[in-house]
C-alpha cells in the first residue's frame, strides 16, 4: 500500500475521526474522480476539477462508459454509467442544459419505444468486446424503473426539458403507481424520481402509497438488533472483502436526505437507529463497503476497489445531511 505519510490530510482534522479516516481511505484507494469529489464535498474543493475528471469517461455518442460505474467494465456507453455521470454533475451543480442535451441525445438512442431505459443484463455487464457507443441491443430489452427513474429524477431536479424526458416521465409514473411486489432497488429508484417530479401533489400521493408498501412488505430493516439485520462485509468462500451482499435496506437507504419524501415513512427513532447503523459501517481502513449493483455480476477486486470510495462519499454525505458529526 502507498506510504500513508504522503496522504494530504487537513491538519485540523482529528486524526482518528470519521472524516479523517475516510479521507485517508479515499486518497489511498480512489480514482481521481472520487478524490476530486471528496475534496469538493468536504474540503471546499472547486467543482471544475470534478467536471474535468468526469470528462474522461464521456463518449462521442453523448453517453458515458469506461467503467464509470465500476461494476460494468469496458468502454461502451451504458445507461448505468450515464446515471452515475448525472449524479456526479448534479452533486457539484454542473448538470446544465448544454451537458444535458448531449446526455438526452444518447438516452434517446438507447431507450425503448416508450422512452424507458433498460436494466443491466449480466451477460452484457462486461462489454469488453463491444465498441464504444454500441447500445442497439439495449433497445430490444424491456424498460426498467430501476434504470430510468434515477435519470429522470435528476434531470427534473435540474429543470432540464427534452422530448425524451416527456416519454420517460410518463413511463416512470406508470411504473411507480403500479408497483405492488417491488424490490428494494425499485423503491430506491422510485423515490429518486418522486423527490423531483414536477407534479408535487401526485408525487406526494405516490410516495405515501409506496411507504405503506415498504413497511407492509418488510422491504426495510427497522430493528438493527434483530439477528442478521446489520450489513456486514461478505466473508463467505469466494466472496470479495468490502462488498455488502444481499439487498437489505435501512431507512437511510430510502430517505437519503431529511427533505426526501421517504423521510415521512419513518419515525425519528427509526431514522436515528438507521443512521447509527450507517455510521457503524465504516470499516477499519476508513471506507464503507460497496453495495452490489442490481443485475451486475459479483464485482472483481478492481471494480470493488473503485466502488468503495463511491460508497464512502455517499455515506458521509448522508450522515452530514442529517447533521451527524463527522469528527
Amino acid at each position: 500500500m502507498a506510504d500513508i505519510a504522503a496522504v494530504p490530510l487537513t491538519p485540523t482534522s482529528p486524526p482518528h475521526g470519521t472524516l479523517a479516516r475516510a479521507e485517508r481511505f479515499v486518497w489511498l484507494t480512489a480514482r481521481v474522480l472520487e478524490q476530486r469529489l471528496f475534496a469538493h464535498h468536504f474540503r471546499d474543493g472547486a467543482a471544475g476539477p470534478v467536471e474535468t475528471a468526469l470528462e474522461a469517461y464521456r463518449n462521442a455518442d453523448g453517453g458515458y462508459g469506461h467503467a464509470l460505474e465500476p461494476a460494468l467494465r469496458g468502454p461502451a456507453s451504458l445507461p448505468a454509467h450515464t446515471a452515475r455521470a448525472l449524479h456526479v454533475l448534479d452533486s457539484v451543480a454542473r448538470c446544465d442544459a448544454r451537458r444535458a442535451e448531449d446526455v438526452c441525445r444518447y438516452l434517446t438512442s438507447v431507450s425503448t419505444t416508450e422512452g424507458a431505459l433498460t436494466a443491466i443484463r449480466p451477460e452484457a455487464a462486461l462489454p469488453a468486446v463491444r465498441p464504444a457507443g454500441s447500445g442497439d441491443a439495449a433497445v430490444r430489452l424491456p424498460g426498467a424503473l430501476s434504470a430510468t427513474a434515477p435519470v429522470v429524477g435528476l434531470l427534473h431536479r435540474n429543470e432540464v426539458w427534452h422530448p425524451w424526458l416527456f416519454r420517460a416521465t410518463d413511463f416512470c409514473w406508470q411504473a411507480v403507481e403500479s408497483l405492488e411486489a417491488a424490490r428494494p432497488s425499485d423503491v430506491v429508484a422510485a423515490v429518486l424520481f418522486l423527490d423531483h417530479a414536477p407534479d408535487r401533489a401526485r408525487a406526494e400521493a405516490a410516495a405515501d402509497r409506496l411507504g405503506h408498501l415498504v413497511r407492509r412488505e418488510r422491504l426495510v430493516v427497522l430493528d438493527p438488533d434483530a439477528p442478521g439485520a446489520r450489513p456486514a462485509a461478505s466473508t463467505a468462500p469466494g466472496s470479495v472483502p468490502g462488498h455488502t451482499p444481499g439487498d437489505r435496506r435501512f431507512p437511510h437507504d430510502y430517505a437519503r436526505t431529511p427533505d426526501s419524501l421517504a423521510r415521512a415513512w419513518f419515525t425519528d427513532a427509526e431514522i436515528e437507529r438507521s443512521l447509527d447503523v450507517l455510521a457503524a459501517g465504516q470499516q477499519a481502513d476508513g471506507g464503507w463497503p460497496a453495495r452490489r449493483l442490481p443485475g451486475a455480476p459479483e464485482p472483481a477486486p478492481a471494480a470493488l476497489l473503485e466502488a468503495r470510495p463511491i460508497a464512502t462519499i455517499e455515506a458521509l454525505r448522508t450522515l452530514a445531511a442529517y447533521g451527524r458529526s463527522l469528527a
